[in-house]
């Protein structure tokens, strides 16, 4: 028995639209999926490099984002600020950020101290911090930025001890007359050793490799249902018309 297969034009100009939509997408998230792997791949290197004993240039922070550092220098701790919306192990809390003025030089970068919880019955308390004085050294990771969360509402102004959802680090430099290097170093090391007892467990970045993946496949399985719904829908035609 001859399968009789009955084209329509109209269906069939939507499905090939449909389909190469679906294949278009689909190979962009596979792109942004490799693109990924690359970066994860850059930044484990980097992860293993040997510490950098200074603060690189602005315009360098790109290619030493994420090796690690070993500073030497003072806080200055009444520039402190709170980002709020922080939690960590499901408990609300703050990221603690301090200026540092790197020793022997006019540079001033941010460092995030760690992780502190929030009072749960007044929401606008700080915590009670112990910051060490004089030159002291310490190790981090070199970041772009410090995150950035959802902003509810228009953000405040840079002030000593404000409690913000995200860091400008432009408008704080202007209100703190602070030289500050748009870099931001995730201190590390035992909270021990520091004898402040915040907790340095700071989130690695999310790349997302499997969620473009999976997006992948979502429009790659699109544009296959649009093929086979037509190539259904036309044989079914051509037996109707048959009949």
């Amino acid at each position: 028995m001859p399968i009789r297969f009955r084209i329509r034009w109209v269906p069939l100009c939507a499905t090939l639209m449909v389909a190469a939509a679906g294949i278009m997408l689909g190979q962009w998230q596979t792109r942004r999926a490799e693109e990924k792997i690359e970066i994860q791949q850059r930044l484990e290197s980097r992860a293993k490099q040997a510490p950098l004993l200074a603060l690189p240039a602005d315009s360098a922070i790109d290619e030493a984002e994420f090796r690690h550092v070993l500073l030497s220098g003072e806080f200055i701790p009444q520039w402190t600020i709170y980002l709020e919306n922080r939690p960590h192990a499901g408990v609300s809390g703050f990221h603690v950020l301090m200026p540092f003025r790197i020793a022997g030089s006019s540079q001033v970068v941010m460092v995030g101290r760690g992780w502190a919880p929030r009072d749960a019955v007044d929401r606008t308390r700080v915590p009670q911090l112990v910051t060490p004085t004089g030159v002291v050294r310490i190790q981090g990771v070199l970041r772009r930025g410090a995150g950035h969360v959802l902003q509810l509402g228009q953000p405040d102004a840079p002030r000593p001890g404000a409690i913000l959802q995200n860091l400008d680090i432009v408008a704080l430099a202007e209100a703190s007359a602070l030289p500050l290097s748009t870099a931001v170093i995730e201190q590390t090391g035992a909270p021990e050793a520091a004898g402040d007892g915040l907790v340095r467990d700071w989130p690695l970045p999310s790349l997302g490799v499997d969620r473009h993946r999976a997006y992948a496949l979502q429009w790659y399985a699109l544009a296959a249902m649009a093929l086979i719904f037509f190539l259904v829908t036309g044989l079914k035609r051509g037996r109707n018309d048959k009949a």
